[in-house]
């Protein structure tokens, strides 16, 4: 079967596709309305389609939502390297000045959120506002990991078999990337998500050329890197708080990131936090419950002072 193309991500709507080039990187984004920026992060298995709903949502509120592939994804550029989290949060702030902004509004799910926490400390000035979906501060994922033995490092495992060279992209890619739709499946709280159209996609943009090894090469970086001294010095840096306003938004029913997992991440942020449990949600409530989670999303950005 012949792979797609990045075409393939330029995905017709109310919204605008174009490149932008940040710190020598070329990144595909999809834009709609005009405001205060949003950027919004995606993760794993996916790209910026993740957002369609709130692309949409925030437009339409009076923002400037901006849904962008990561590096490594889609339409974006997959350079060999460049994949730990302190270079992934440098491509956002780059993107941010490249869409003619000094900060914005940054909204992360999954790898995305562990970016946006990572924003927070290296590029503060950068982050006007953070909101995070299924992921906590990465500190206290590895905390949850190594404490719960039985609960979040058994549900992380998958990590461990993503670290073998070649036979985990063999895996990703077999079948016309079926695993994806497993994983779609099995990290949902929702039996009818993914739809069909959201799957049939998700499988496509896999299959783009150099997606699948760029996708697993962030969870090498973050388990290899444990003790490197990059991984060490990054660990020591993210023990800075937040100091940004910031929303936490978890799916009860998520069976990759464990809810009593996420919670305690408050205790790194000094400033206006909220923690919101989303019930009937899994790993994708922005996806499985679009409107539930844009009403959270946004009465908390209305909010000029929230949870002070």
């Amino acid at each position: 079967m012949r792979a797609p193309d990045e075409s393939l991500v330029w995905i017709d709507g109310p919204w605008t596709h174009r490149t932008v080039s940040a710190g020598g990187t070329r990144f595909h984004v999809a834009e709609a309305g005009d405001g205060p920026l949003a950027v919004l992060l995606h993760g794993f298995p996916e790209f910026w389609w993740s957002w369609h709903h709130q692309l949409t949502a925030l437009s339409a509120a009076g923002y400037r939502a901006v849904a962008a592939d990561l590096r490594g994804y889609g339409g974006s550029d997959k350079p060999p390297r460049g994949y730990d989290l302190v270079t992934l949060a440098s491509d956002v702030a780059g993107l941010v000045r490249a869409l003619g902004e000094a900060g914005g509004i940054i909204v992360g799910h999954d790898w995305g959120g562990l970016l946006g926490w990572t924003m927070g400390v290296y590029h503060p000035k950068v982050v006007h506002r953070l909101v995070t979906v299924s992921i906590p501060h990465p500190l206290r994922m590895r905390a949850a990991a190594l404490a719960d033995p039985r609960g979040q490092a058994w549900a992380s495992r998958y990590t461990l078999g993503f670290q073998l060279p070649i036979m985990p992209e063999r895996q990703l890619l077999r079948d016309d990337a079926a695993l994806v739709s497993r994983i779609l499946r099995a990290w949902s709280g929702d039996p009818d998500w993914p739809d069909d159209r959201t799957e049939r996609l998700c499988r496509d943009a896999m299959r783009i050329p150099g997606v699948a090894h760029c996708a697993l090469e962030y969870y090498r970086w973050v388990i290899r890197s444990l003790p490197r001294p990059d991984g060490i010095r990054y660990a020591r840096e993210m023990r800075v708080p937040i100091r940004v306003p910031t929303l936490q938004l978890h799916g009860a029913l998520d069976k990759c990131v464990l809810p009593r997992s996420a919670q305690g991440s408050g205790r790194y942020v000094e400033a206006p936090y909220r923690w919101r449990l989303l019930a009937g949600a899994g790993h994708f409530p922005h996806e499985e419950m679009p409107q539930q989670f844009n009403t959270e999303l946004l009465g908390w950005l209305a909010d000029p002072e929230p949870d002070r």
